[in-house]
């Protein structure tokens, strides 16, 4: 039964997503509603992992290694959630896609890459991680390049650059990691490093920083954060609520896999996972701030909130037995930010629908005659903000309550705790600046007056199902941050094994004024910015008197197109530039030692190429070189040959 369910979970909507387009190419109809069957089947199955806990799959043989997955725990978690992602975001699809013409195209990739990330979440060893890993990389970026504009050309060219070479990078860290352990299986990893060598430490950092940078790609870690806010404004907004909601978790699932069983406890590659969460959650805010698109806006929040779960990833390496509540947070922070950027980006797909446009200046105003739209949005703003009573404040709570805690530790060894009270200051500032860009956001969707003649009548902006996707979502959101205790402390404890996180002791008191206190900074941090800086730098009268939202961020702090893009094609020119040398040093080899070894021979005599004259000439000694590349070509051939006869004489 476990066998058959896991592999059900993985193939069943690959093949249904093959099914799916050949009906889809004949009845459109039949495929929206065949779209929604096959999500839900794939949340049922989910969620009968709950029922066989303890159990896994191991298939050998393929591609040299085999494959290995798990239900357990976190896994089954990670699945449920994805499945639950797909339902919600298929059922305003089929509103979203009415009049587009490559729809078929979408449901295909949309069915491959849920499968793909089915075999990411419920992998057992990094080799099964990074099959399906890669597998998902590839069906996604179809979701980026769906609308075929130049923007989504463009993007989907970054996302694929970033994935491609996020890729290549994790499998060298894995190929180190095999050779240190001679296995990728996860609970070995663990056990294993315990034992390792002192000698061997220096290759165990550069496996876990090359898995680090793989991983970290997919999840919008800074530096590698630049496909985030250029593929969400051009993808459609259900694809944009999965690869912000759901695909970045499959980087932080990774991400755990090495901090969890490599370098749990281990200060240095704690304080690395915590500089650059800190980096990442603070740089996301400061761009979130900065936008007037809608999705662009929501998309640097991604890279924001994807900063908050990497901090709280390094304060649980950290925190030693002590990560009880780090853990907790990180694993909440995961849920609740997929729930958030459900509802906002599925809003913001009726909000384009409406529209046509994701400008903050053309969209303002279409939410505040459209009572369902602005509850839902509403929600999953306050919610991202760590407002009480809403999900986002029990994980940002046990997440601020982890650094607190680690000052204190630090303190009672005597050792300083400046640094950790800059992270809480960050922390905070960080909160601030979330409030400030969701209340922009509020502000021009909820209370801006209406842009004239963009809009259309209320009554036909939205269906049913895309109000049933919202509506779930924000419940959702409410349900969990009213009952902390009953929800999301057990969600926590699901994934505590996989963690290798302390066990909860007891009941957080989320609503004592200590933790409290930490919220009610923080929105008062985003009022005075956005009221300060927001309405007075980054906003001007027209000359109608309406308010005018200004795009001020410097072009040249791009960092894609002022440092990747010019280093990519500086790299290519130098290694286009090493084949030619290579190249013309071989044809020089040759060209000698056809003169030494014909130094007496008579010349080559071959007809002349021009039909109108018929007498005879030598070869120019050109020719001959250029015919050489394919004897360049045999040599390296050979070279590598010889090469893997070396490595399996060494094995």
């Amino acid at each position: 039964m476990a066998s058959f369910l896991l592999i059900f979970l993985v193939c069943f909507p690959m093949g249904m997503g093959v099914v799916c387009y050949i009906i889809g190419r004949h009845h459109r109809d039949v495929q929206d509603h065949y779209v929604v069957a096959t999500a839900a089947v794939e949340l049922a199955a989910a969620l009968l992992l709950l029922f066989v806990q303890g159990r896994e799959l191991t298939l050998g043989g393929i591609c040299g290694f085999g494959i290995s997955l798990s239900p357990d725990g976190f896994h089954g978690l990670l699945a449920i959630l994805a499945s639950f992602l797909w339902l919600m975001t298929a059922l305003p699809s089929r509103e979203y896609f009415a009049e587009s013409d490559s729809r078929t195209r979408y449901y295909l990739f949309y069915l491959l890459t849920l499968g793909a990330l089915m075999g990411v979440f419920l992998s057992n060893d990094l080799f099964t991680t990074f099959l399906f890993f890669e597998m998902m990389s590839f069906t996604s970026y179809v979701w980026v390049v769906q609308n075929e504009t130049r923007e989504a050309i463009r993007a989907s060219d970054t996302y694929l650059a970033v994935a491609v070479i996020g890729g290549m990078t994790l499998l060298m860290g894995l190929f180190l990691l095999q050779d240190l352990f001679g296995t990728l299986r996860i609970e070995a990893l663990g056990t294993l490093v315990t034992g390792l060598p002192e000698g061997k430490l220096g290759q165990l950092y550069a496996a876990g920083g090359c898995c680090l940078f793989g991983f970290g790609a997919k999840a919008g870690m800074f530096p590698m954060h630049i496909w985030l806010p250029k593929a969400h404004p051009v993808a459609p907004a259900p694809a944009s609520a999965l690869l912000s909601g759901i695909l970045t978790k499959s980087g932080i699932y990774g991400i755990l896999v090495i901090s969890c069983n490599l370098f749990l406890y281990d200060v240095p590659w704690g304080k690395l996972i915590l500089l650059l969460g800190v980096i990442t959650m603070l740089g996301g805010a400061v761009l979130a701030v900065f936008s007037i698109d809608l999705k662009r806006t929501l998309a640097c929040s991604s890279m924001s909130q994807i900063g908050f779960i990497l901090l709280g990833v390094g304060m649980q390496v950290l925190l030693n037995e002590e990560n009880a509540l780090a853990a907790a947070g990180t694993v909440l922070h995961l849920v609740n930010h997929s729930l958030i950027k459900l509802v906002l980006f599925v809003a913001a797909g009726v909000v384009y629908r409406g529209t046509h446009s994701l400008n903050l200046n053309v969209v303002r105003g279409f939410a505040n005659d459209r009572p369902a739209l602005a509850t839902a949005f509403t929600i999953g703003a306050l919610s991202i903000c760590g407002v009480p009573m809403f999900s986002g404040y029990v994980s940002k709570t046990l997440l601020h309550e982890s650094i607190v805690e680690y000052m204190h530790l630090l303190a009672a060894e005597g050792l300083s705790t400046a640094a950790l009270q800059a992270v809480e200051v960050l922390f905070l500032l960080t909160g601030g600046l979330t409030v400030a860009y969701m209340t922009k956001l509020f502000a021009a969707l909820c209370i801006d007056p209406k842009m004239p003649g963009h809009h259309v009548p209320p009554a036909q902006y939205m269906d049913h199902s895309t109000a049933a996707a919202m509506g779930v979502g924000a419940l959702a959101l409410v349900g969990m941050g009213m009952t902390p205790a009953l929800t999301m402390e057990r969600l926590a404890r699901f994934s505590q094994g996989f963690l290798r996180a302390a066990p909860l002791e007891g009941h957080v008191h989320y609503f004592a004024w200590v933790n409290l206190k930490g919220a009610l900074i923080s929105l008062g941090i985003g009022l005075c910015v956005y009221f300060l800086f927001v309405r007075t730098c980054l906003m001007k009268r027209g000359h109608n008197g309406e308010w005018v939202y200004l795009d001020r961020w410097p072009r040249w702090l791009d960092i894609e197109e002022a440092i990747y893009r010019p280093a990519l094609d500086a790299a290519s020119f130098l290694g286009a530039m090493a084949a030619r040398t290579l190249a013309s040093a071989g044809d020089t080899v040759l060209e000698m030692g056809r003169r030494v070894l014909f130094l007496k021979a008579p010349g080559i005599i071959v007809p002349k190429g021009n039909e109108e004259f018929g007498t005879y000439a030598k070869e120019p000694r050109k020719h001959t070189v250029l015919k050489t590349f394919s004897f360049d070509l045999l040599l390296a051939g050979l070279g590598l040959v010889a090469a893997l006869l070396y490595i399996l004489i060494r094995t």
